[in-house]
This record gives C-alpha cells, structure tokens and sequence, in this order.
C-alpha cells in the first residue's frame, strides 16, 4: 500500500458511509464497501494513536521543556 495521509484516508471513509447510508449498493458492493472502510478506519485509528502518542513523548518533560524524541511502535526493532 502506498504512504496514505490521515485525511485522505478519513475522506475515504466518510464517503464509503456517504454511499453505505445511500442504500443504493447491491450486498456484494456494500461488503466491499464496508471492508474498504474497515481498512480506513483502521488506518486513521492507528494514526490518531501514534499521534496521541508522539504528544505524550512532547509533553512529558518535568522542568516544562518540549522535548521532541522520535516515535517508535513497540514491535519496530
């Protein structure tokens, strides 16, 4: 998969909602739909928490500096 950016892939789902509520889908288009957006909600979910994340490393300095350290997922090596 291609480097997504956050709004991109929350764009993607709210249209993929857009056309679920619609209704308008046949079932096998609304499974394919529901799985693409799976996959973006996901994604922006995992996004967000490496966001939240990289706040926490910024914001946890004692004497009130800001610190900036880089991010790593725990199952990086």
């Amino acid at each position: 998969m291609a480097v997504e950016k956050f709004e991109t892939a929350l764009k993607k789902l709210e249209e993929v909602v857009r056309r679920l509520e619609d209704g308008d889908l046949s079932l096998d288009d609304s499974l394919k739909a529901f799985e693409e957006g799976v996959k973006n909600a996901a994604f922006c979910a995992r996004k967000l928490d490496e966001a939240e994340k990289r706040v926490e490393l910024l914001l946890k300095q004692k004497d009130g500096s800001f610190v900036k350290e880089e991010f790593r997922l725990e199952d990086d090596n």
